[in-house]
């Protein structure tokens, strides 16, 4: 059974049910959008059973790609897919975040819903696909068809200055996917191979990796994002609907971290191991700097959106460091990040949905009148500081220890962001969350109801489980990462 297949385009069946509606009913109709909801929510739930079910066949002692499917294409390219223990977990991330999403979007969104639905249907097949693609042109044409949704849901669901944010987004993305489609031609025509486990194994001269690495930095870099290609990702948090927001900062900022792992390390190791203290500064850039621009926004969103920054700059830290305890710092670092921002900013979704404002000094006091929504906010505010017992602690520690073997300043001036994070976040929580309730238009806002218990129910659990038993993600990726670290080590005399 072609399982990697169904996974990808079961939310294609969603879009398809969608189009129907559209065809034989009225888009504006109650029924009609109701009955989308439920479609696109089904597709969603289907899909999620099927990565459980993915995961659970997984065998996590072999380190090479798993459920393999390798049809002919056209040109000599064929239609690959697989997974290994670094991509399984990015799946099922993505497939668990989008019933989320659906739910989160249920009564937030009111103009062309069906619309709507059908981009994140489309987005979630293309995201998927970016994590499953074993040929490099199938890989890019997942990779850059999913900015076309991205940019819609900006475009059109997004804020006052949607139409900035999202031209923004796709010109900062699509620029460094220039230099990277480049590359991959340049790779094809030296390799004469479009695979990418054959890639893998291909030896490129040190002279060409340099070009190569760069070409495919200045992608993943901006994809991250990374300091000071950064900048697009504020103004597309702010002006994005909540589920975009959560979908931007769980899910498509992990293909960046992604490509770092499948492409840079194993591909071009001797350029890899040549640029590392360039990362690892860009890196502790990113953590201190943002942290510091974080402390001063007045915009929750815009708040998080830089935090999310930092820790993107712990992942990158750890991926270059070169070494195990890095690595799976920063894959565990990616799939808690993914977690615990999107929960942040469903809980700004909450209130901007009743006050329909994300100003800081507009809140305070919500404790009196919401204490299930603070104490929600609280537990992942703290998974965002790095709290022990959480799973952002586990992720933030490795990456740590990972860079602290390879550069000792690079680790300790990281640790200074972990301060830096709780100054922010705390102080953000503050000012929101306990004080007494001085704006009178907050005096009759409700607390959460059955449907955003439900929205966050998972989101609590996978926050806590991973930050006790962090060993569920770690013995699926330990010999894919072994295998990764051995190669890279080899191929750069380590």
């Amino acid at each position: 059974m072609p399982i990697l297949s169904l996974i990808t385009y079961a939310p294609i069946l969603g879009v398809a049910g969608i189009l129907a509606l559209r065809l034989f009913g009225k888009a504006d109709d109650p029924k009609t959008v109701n009955a989308a909801k439920w479609i696109a929510l089904i597709a969603t739930l289907a899909t999620l059973a099927l990565s459980v079910l993915l995961v659970v066949q997984f065998n996590p002692s072999d380190s090479g790609f798993q459920f393999v499917e390798d049809t002919p294409w056209f040109a000599g390219l064929h239609y690959r897919m697989g997974v290994d223990g670094i991509s399984v977990l990015f799946v099922l991330l993505t497939a668990f975040l989008m019933p989320i999403c659906i739910a989160a979007s249920w009564k937030a969104i009111e103009k062309r819903v069906l619309e709507y639905m059908i981009a994140f249907l489309l987005l979630e097949s293309l995201v998927i696909g970016v994590f499953c693609a074993l040929d490099i042109v199938l890989f890019y044409i997942f990779f850059e068809f999913g900015l076309v949704p991205m940019f819609l849901i900006i475009g059109i669901w997004g804020g006052a200055r949607r139409v900035y944010a999202a031209f923004k987004f796709f010109l900062y993305t699509l620029l460094g996917s220039v230099l990277m489609l480049a590359a991959i031609l340049a790779m094809i025509g030296i390799s004469h191979t479009s695979s990418i486990p054959e890639l893998m194994a291909y030896h490129f001269a040190p002279g060409v990796q340099t070009w190569l690495f760069l070409a495919f930095f200045a992608s993943f870099a901006v994809k991250m994002p990374m300091w000071p290609v950064h900048t697009w990702l504020p103004d597309a948090h702010v002006e994005a609907p909540t589920a975009g927001s959560v979908i931007l900062a769980g899910i498509l900022l992990k293909m960046g971290g992604y490509g770092f792992l499948r492409f840079s390390l194993p591909m071009f190791p001797q350029a890899s191991h040549y640029f590392t203290p360039l990362v690892f500064a860009l890196s502790v850039i990113a953590v201190v700097y943002t942290s510091l621009v974080a402390f001063r926004q007045t915009d929750i969103k815009k708040l998080i959106a830089y935090s999310s920054v930092a820790h993107m700059g712990f992942v990158t830290m750890g991926i270059f460091s070169g070494n195990a305890v890095g690595e799976q710092g920063a894959i565990f670092q990616m799939l808690s990040h993914g977690v615990i921002s999107g929960a942040l900013f469903l809980c700004v979704g909450v209130v901007y949905d009743r006050m329909h404002t994300r100003e800081i000094a507009f809140y305070g006091g919500l404790v009196t009148r919401m204490p299930w929504y603070a104490a929600t906010f609280m537990l992942f505010t703290m998974g965002n500081v790095g709290l022990p017992g959480t799973s952002g602690f586990v992720g933030e520690i490795l990456t740590m220890t990972g860079a602290y073997g390879v550069s000792t300043w690079t680790a300790i001036v990281a640790a200074t962001g972990v301060i830096f994070s709780a100054v922010y976040a705390l102080s953000l929580y503050r000012r929101v969350v306990f004080g007494t309730i001085t704006n009178t238009k907050l005096a009759d806002i409700t607390d959460l109801d059955w449907r955003e218990v439900a929205i966050f129910a998972p989101l609590i659990a996978a926050t806590l489980i991973l930050g006790v038993q962090p060993g569920l993600v770690m013995n699926l990726t330990q010999a894919s990462v072994d295998h990764l670290v051995s190669a890279y080590q080899a191929a750069i005399g380590g």
